[in-house]
């Protein structure tokens, strides 16, 4: 995958630019379905850019090409341990 870092950083910021506004807008009253469908998508494509970001640095760190880096699927980015 090909995606500069400064992209990957821009995406996230926008991710968590859009999380933020959903959380803010309802702070007295519950999440419709939609937006917490939203928040979710919004959590999977963040780990999965965090990912992607790590993958880059530590290819680069060792000598390799980052553009070697994939972005993994949902189920492999959530099933990290923390």
């Amino acid at each position: 995958m090909n995606t500069p870092d400064p992209e990957i950083l821009s995406r996230i910021g926008q991710l968590v630019d859009e999380e933020r506004t959903l959380r803010r807008g309802h702070r007295e009253t519950p999440l419709e379905p939609s937006a917490l469908e939203r928040l979710e998508q919004i959590e999977v494509q963040l780990d999965q850019c965090w990912d992607l970001l790590n993958q880059r640095r530590a290819l680069a760190e060792y000598g390799l090409d980052p553009d070697a880096a994939t972005l993994r699927d949902e189920s492999t980015v959530e099933g990290y341990e923390q």
